[in-house]
């Protein structure tokens, strides 16, 4: 029915000091504004964050407790690394379709600024150990095992945690075995801003975005950033494998702070409420993939889980109108795009009889995606779901389809379709 976030951040600027609960809440409370659901209890609202800290266990209920819902509305959270958002679009779908519940929230919420940095393993177990103890010997004991290097604190990483590389590392690995040139990569980082910078020149997201501590457009967004700029970048990924290193901080996702929510519900909810019927959520499928041994690579999920939705719903790419693909590296992006015209690899690889087809460049990301936006984990997934859907309803026909690429060698595609 439509959704809203705030605009996102850089990591270490404008929210540098905003945590997860406080961005999620404004998200939510702009969404309640804008489709007046002061006081209404919310059938179900789930969202979830990758970097949390332990204070936040039960964090998208305290946003609601702390929003313009009512208090008596449910709510939990959902982690699927940076397909949070769109799991928790489809999960809450579901239920609106199974007659559970007349409405919903779906969203996520991450900060790469406030994130939460834990003791190390060493003096965790010395204070936990200094809990139980009853007496001064007991606790002297206690101190005594600690030593200095238990001092040092555990920073989260973007590594994963099987294999020690960064996501950029894995991903330059997969570009390297596709082939995907530098040329190429800038040139999707390129059109991801043009597009978004027209789109938000064009007013599309008027009723997307919500101004927050001072914020109204995306920080990442560079509306004049050209060819030239990009490709005077320096790598940044791949350095150490052998060819060239072509993955530069211009063609990935920065770490970025932000939060956004997709208000959903059943034809009877919008129409009682008269409520906007953007598009309906028709299929969704998750894939997981070995990268740990070297299978396949981290971020190439999605390119099983395509196959097996498109052939449940008997389409092909022919049937969209617009394709929303995260763009968490452009080679991500590029590497997907190569996999599903390869003969040889949809044969092997994906059990087809021949290639999946060729993605319609035209249709792609049409308003920008996360090269442009930037890439706060969890909240990924509902700003895209939002975006497609009212890409959708101003073209009133078609379909639209998601694929979404995730930690831990996983992935999430998904269909919309408009009213």
């Amino acid at each position: 029915m439509g959704g809203n976030r705030i605009p996102f951040a850089r990591s270490g600027a404008q929210y540098a000091h905003a945590s997860n609960q406080e961005m999620l809440t404004a998200a939510l409370d702009g969404l309640v504004a804008r489709f007046g659901l002061q006081g209404e209890r919310i059938g179900e609202v789930a969202a979830g964050a990758v970097l949390k800290h332990s204070r936040d266990f039960n964090l998208t209920r305290e946003a609601v407790l702390g929003s313009a819902l009512a208090a008596d509305t449910p709510a939990y959270d959902v982690q699927q690394a940076c397909a949070t958002g769109l799991e928790t679009v489809i999960g809450l779908s579901n239920k609106i379709k199974l007659g559970q519940i007349e409405s919903g929230i779906a969203g996520g919420v991450d900060s790469a600024s406030d994130a939460p940095v834990a003791v190390s393993e060493g003096l965790r177990r010395v204070l936990l150990e200094l809990a139980r103890a009853r007496t001064t010997p007991q606790k002297i004991a206690a101190l005594t095992k600690l030593r200095p290097a238990d001092l040092k604190p555990n920073a989260p990483t973007t590594a994963e945690p099987r294999t020690g590389l960064s996501m950029g590392e894995h991903q330059a690995i997969t570009t390297s075995r596709w082939s995907i040139s530098r040329q190429a990569q800038d040139e999707l980082a390129l059109a991801s801003h043009a597009n978004m910078a027209a789109a938000y020149d064009r007013g599309f997201f008027d009723d997307l975005v919500t101004p927050f501590r001072g914020v109204s457009r995306d920080g990442n967004l560079r509306a004049d950033t050209s060819l030239e700029k990009l490709g005077a970048l320096k790598p940044v990924f791949g350095r150490n494998l052998t060819g060239e290193a072509t993955m530069t901080a211009g063609n990935s996702t920065p770490l970025t702070d932000g939060a956004a929510a997709v208000l959903l519900g059943s034809e009877d909810y919008a129409r009682e409420h008269n409520l906007p019927m953007l598009a309906n959520v028709v299929d969704a499928e998750a894939a997981a993939v070995d990268f740990v041994h070297g299978k396949e690579g981290l971020l190439m999920a999605p390119v099983y889980a395509m196959p097996r939705l498109l052939q449940r719903n008997n389409m092909t790419f022919d049937d969209f109108d617009f394709f929303e693909i995260h763009e968490a590296f452009a080679s991500t992006v590029l590497s997907s795009l190569a996999a599903w015209e390869d003969e040889d690899f949809c044969r092997t690889q994906l059990g087809l009889p021949g290639a999946l087809g060729t993605v319609d460049r035209t249709k792609l990301n049409v308003n920008g995606s996360s090269l442009a936006a930037g890439h706060p984990f969890a909240a990924t997934g509902a700003r895209i779901v939002a975006s497609l859907a009212k890409s959708l309803a101003e073209k009133g026909s078609g379909r639209g389809l998601i694929s979404v690429c995730a930690a831990g060698g996983q992935g999430v595609v998904a269909i919309l379709e408009a009213r």
